[in-house]
């Protein structure tokens, strides 16, 4: 038996923790430079505010129906999930982080009323960490997740499916004309790994509701579609395929990119931008224990302007795979500055590290004198050893007192640096005479305060 909890709508439900004003008023967030919704509260929803809509589409609803639009908090999401996520992770035996608002929880075992013992988590996490919540239970983990869907949908629109399936709905225990309802009545894009693609070529194959799909002959599915699609049917079906993953498995490919806030021409800019994006990744990189061997990195002018356009990539080979910032930024700039062209107004720029292995499987060297190996990879470990011991004081630094304390000089921190045109320098190339406005900072203008993980922007309560 598993259990999906699910934050509700829950960028906004994180803000709405510390601006309770906003309770009962439309509310969006927006993402990366303000540009799109991707978040809503239930009252947004219900002003027909798509997920996804371009800001400048529904600024119109400030005016005539409240609506507040803020920019996304990233560093506040993250520290209130992983609260809820501890607080989460009581509910059974074994706990699957899917998403920064979802979260599997293995119930297999446990006596009780899973129901009522699902409602009181419910509470427990509404009231220690101020987050709504929707809990679907189901003896598969599809089921798990379409019981979610129920649970909100019923909450959401009233009169949708039974009220006391609201909040948390339990497909295992429901009888089977109930059963029947949920799965008749719910459309089969609700289910769990039916993309628009599929969901449209079920639909011209008969396949409307989930009903539909769970009668199909899997062997037939698996034919017409994909074994990915006969184990959806299957679980539907009550057979258990997918396993609930203690830890995710690590990333095949990293990337870090950013559309600008400011189109930038300037090399400097560019150069800063990219240190930073590069670094960030190598940061995730180290997360996951993990080396890249190929760093790619792209440039490129918006396609949504009257401005010449102009977009390249390149894919910058590292001599052996690395997970060091500095290996990382340097072959991310030197790659940078073999596509930049003056003259063009760029929008983006991106790092993607790729060809990723284990950080366990060193590379060895080769030697071809006498007694030579030995001493070599002697002082290659050493080397290797102090180079880990960096980055390790680099995260550890940058954890305890906030992205960004510690960077390298080239991402612009320095404020007169001298121009270097090597491609290994390790300080910023802008002109000192230009100031220190970083034009490529996304836009973040409705950005509220980060409460939870920055001492000086802790909210005061007053009397």
């Amino acid at each position: 038996m598993y259990a999906l909890v699910d934050g509700n709508n829950f960028y906004v439900s994180c803000e709405r923790v510390f601006r309770p004003s906003l309770n009962t008023r439309p509310v969006v967030v927006l993402s990366n430079n303000d540009g799109c919704a991707i978040a809503r509260s239930n009252e947004a929803k219900a002003l027909g505010i798509a997920m996804g809509a371009p800001w400048f589409k529904i600024r119109h609803f400030e005016e005539s129906q409240g609506l507040v639009a803020l920019s996304a908090n990233f560093a506040l999401y993250g520290d209130m999930s992983q609260r809820m996520m501890s607080l989460v992770a009581g509910l059974g035996h074994r706990q699957e982080v899917y998403s920064i608002d979802e979260s599997f929880v293995d119930l297999s075992g446990i006596r009780g009323d899973l129901v009522d013992r699902c409602r009181r988590m419910r509470a427990r996490v509404l009231g220690w960490t101020g987050l709504p919540t929707s809990i679907g239970l189901g003896p598969t983990k599809t089921l798990a997740k379409l019981a979610n869907h129920i649970a909100k949908t019923a909450e959401r629109k009233p009169g949708s499916y039974p009220d006391h399936w609201a909040q948390v709905c339990h497909l295992g225990a429901v009888s089977p004309k109930e059963l029947a309802l949920a799965m008749s009545t719910t459309e089969v894009r609700e289910v769990w790994g039916v993309g628009p693609r599929i969901a449209r070529q079920l639909a011209e194959a008969g396949v409307h509701t989930v009903q539909d799909l769970q009668q199909l002959d899997p062997a037939s599915v698996r034919r017409r579609w994909s074994v990915m699609l006969e184990r959806t049917v299957r679980e539907l079906q009550g057979v258990s395929c997918i396993s609930l993953d203690d830890a995710p498995p690590p990333k095949q490919q990293i990337a870090c990119t950013r559309s600008f806030g400011q189109p930038v021409l300037a090399l400097w800019e560019l150069e800063e931008a990219v240190t930073t994006f590069a670094s960030r990744a190598a940061e995730k990189l180290r997360q996951q224990r993990s080396c890249a061997a190929q760093v790619l990195c792209f440039i490129r002018t918006s396609p949504f302007r009257d401005d010449p356009p102009y977009a390249r990539s390149v894919l910058v080979p590292l001599s052996r795979p690395s997970h060091d910032t500095v290996c990382i930024v340097q072959a991310a700039l030197l790659g940078l500055r073999s596509i930049y062209r003056s003259g063009y107004r760029y929008a983006k720029a991106g790092v993607m590290l790729v060809d990723l292995s284990d950080a366990r499987i060193a590379q060895g060297e080769l030697a071809f004198w006498p007694h030579a190996e030995e001493a070599w990879a002697t002082g290659a470990q050493r080397s290797q050893g102090a180079r880990d011991g960096l980055m390790q004081a680099l995260d550890t630094l940058n954890r305890r007192y906030g992205r960004g304390t510690v960077v390298l000089a080239s991402s612009g921190v320095v404020s007169h640096a001298p121009a270097f045109n090597a491609p290994n320098a390790m300080v910023s190339s802008r002109d000192p005479s230009k100031g220190a406005s970083r034009h490529w900072l996304m836009k973040q203008e409705r950005k509220t305060p980060r409460y939870t993980t920055r001492i000086d922007e802790i909210p005061v309560a007053r009397a």
